[in-house]
């Protein structure tokens, strides 16, 4: 950025001070009326008091059941996500980009008040609830995502793209970005909801969104891809061959005639309970790094 450039961000940072939170206490969170989280849980499913639990070595298999207990009584809330590749794609080209993360973001929105005693847990010292939505819930990610479609609704698609959490703000021209900045600023102003400053990016030029790297010249492969195919060892059973294949899925569009030398969905799960079968996923695994090496992104 020009100097000018530079003086018209910070002036409009400092203007903008009061969404951001540099501690916890700074966070208010968003008010009830605008978004809570609710557990959709079944009529039947009722919460069931039990005594405090000795921690042995085998305590996480015993607290991962009864969360288990607690997801499979929640009904899905489900709220759509938007497409990553159509979200990439319209954020790529851009002249500048910010990137904006939200201050413990799950934690801003608040539990429902019939729901809290719903997510209890026990400790040595005391019964405690989350009275905020914490990670891990069926429906969290939908909720949040419909929070921030909610508040960024009129911008999402034009000066805006949100992905859960991954917020980017992203205009044709340098001098454009100012101003979106400011429209930004204010629908977070006018929700409560308030960013971290260390974890934000603004008026770059290039950067990484879910996973891809975008710029004015497009969209390029991230490293980290590469590098997980390249260090992901031959698969062993049909899950690790299903999660070799989303792997290489989202790579093979940077990759010319990738599909011709390694097609994924040519996979046959279904054919892989045989030795022969899992011999050729295994040379196919190897073709795909061989094939990766050799396409520098």
């Amino acid at each position: 950025m020009t100097q000018e450039e530079t003086q018209s961000m910070q002036n409009i940072l400092r203007q903008n001070h009061d969404i951001f939170a540099w501690t916890h206490s700074d966070m208010k969170g968003i008010h009830p009326s605008i978004a809570s989280h609710k557990l959709n849980i079944f009529l039947t499913a009722r919460p069931v008091r039990q005594k405090i639990r000795c921690f042995h070595p085998d305590r996480q298999k015993v607290i991962r059941n009864e969360i288990d207990k607690l997801l499979e009584a929640d009904s899905s809330g489900s709220f759509p996500l938007p497409r990553i590749d159509q979200i990439v794609d319209s954020t790529s080209g851009q002249g500048m980009i910010s990137f904006l993360d939200a201050f413990s973001g799950y934690h801003q929105i608040p539990m429902s008040p019939d729901d809290e005693e719903k997510t209890a847990f026990i400790t040595p010292h005391d019964l405690y609830c989350y009275k905020v939505m914490p990670f891990g819930l069926k429906n969290a990610g939908a909720t949040y995502q419909r929070l921030m479609t909610k508040i960024f609704k009129p911008l999402i698609g034009h000066t805006v793209e949100v992905y859960i959490d991954d917020i980017v703000v992203k205009s044709k021209t340098r001098e454009q970005h100012v101003l979106h900045l400011q429209e930004v600023f204010h629908f977070l102003g006018k929700y409560g909801m308030k960013l971290n400053p260390s974890k934000c990016a603004f008026g770059v030029s290039a950067g990484k969104f879910l996973g891809f790297m975008v710029s004015q010249r497009g969209i390029e492969v991230s490293p980290d891809q590469v590098k997980a195919v390249m260090e992901t060892p031959p698969p062993r059973n049909r899950k690790e061959l299903q999660c070799l294949t989303g792997k290489l899925v989202a790579l093979g569009r940077f990759i010319a005639r990738f599909t011709d030398d390694c097609d994924p969905s040519s996979w046959q799960y279904e054919k892989l309970e045989h030795t022969d079968g899992w011999t050729v996923a295994k040379t196919l695994s190897k073709r795909s790094s061989i094939i990766l090496r050799n396409h520098p992104s």
